[in-house]
């Protein structure tokens, strides 16, 4: 590229960034002079990337930097921009389409912000999204879990499918017997584990999940996000420790358990 032509480029992303991502994005998907890994990629290959960048996203939320977040996220915006470049190579749908779309969504979705002010609480604001949708989809023929994407996580449509029975009332009404079904889980593992098959085991672990993920959704937890901060503050705390035990000339392989336990209550102290 001349250097006249990356000066325009430079030009552009210093204008208008919005603009200039989008420009950027179609130069390299330039059949002549674009880039041989972007070229190569499809609707289907950028997936993994994009549910990636989306772990990245919620990593540095938990980290709580903001330089970092900033530019996790505009990596995740990237993937949006590529998926509007393919979008509009196949004449479908262009980076401003998906804007103006989620801009018309946002505005029919929040009449108590956009049409006569209403004095609404969160809970209320979200019966209202939840209704509004609804009626946008009423003419889409699906069953009650139908519209479950099959690409979520484990997690993420554990919650969803329970989220989506709770819609039609197949929901406890109080807490106290999810407790009790985590109970119950926890002991059909314990049965398994003792008597029956690897297989067997597995189902019912998996039952356990399910059941500790329910337990999340009514209180009002979202599981994901639970679990990210859970690994995130194990990964510190084990780091924590492992340093210890190196600032001690000592080889963490070589200490018992005990040993480590005790190092790990020192830890957990502190963090």
């Amino acid at each position: 590229m001349k250097s006249s032509e990356l000066a325009q480029y430079e030009h552009l992303v210093a204008s208008d960034p919005v603009a200039g991502l989008v420009a950027i994005m179609r130069q390299l998907r330039d059949p002549d002079s674009g880039c041989p890994w972007d070229l190569k990629q499809t609707f289907a290959t950028i997936i993994p990337h994009t549910i990636e960048e989306t772990y990245e996203v919620a990593e540095a939320i938990a980290i709580g930097e903001p330089q970092h977040l900033c530019e996790e996220l505009g990596d995740l915006l990237f993937q949006v921009v590529f998926y509007a470049q393919l979008g509009a190579e196949k004449g479908w749908f262009e980076f401003a389409d998906i804007a103006q779309t989620m801009c018309e969504k946002l505005i029919r979705r929040h009449p108590h912000v956009f049409g006569e002010q209403t004095e609404l609480s969160p809970d209320e604001v979200k019966l209202q999204w939840e209704a509004i949708k609804a009626s946008e989809k009423k003419s889409r023929p699906k069953t009650v879990l139908g519209s479950i994407p099959n690409g979520m996580t484990p997690l993420m449509r554990a919650q969803k499918i329970q989220k989506q029975c709770a819609k039609v009332g197949f929901d406890w009404d109080d807490i106290t017997p999810v407790y009790a079904k985590i109970r119950e889980e926890l002991a059909e593992v314990a049965e398994a584990a003792e008597h029956q098959s690897h297989a067997e085991v597995t189902e019912e672990i998996g039952d356990l999940l399910f059941a500790v993920v329910n337990l999340a959704r009514h209180l009002d937890v979202d599981a994901e996000s639970a679990l990210i901060a859970a690994n995130q503050k194990f990964t510190n705390r084990f780091n924590a420790l492992e340093c210890q035990v190196q600032q001690s000339g000592q080889d963490i392989s070589a200490l018992s358990l005990k040993e480590l336990d005790a190092i790990w209550d020192e830890v957990k102290q502190r963090r």
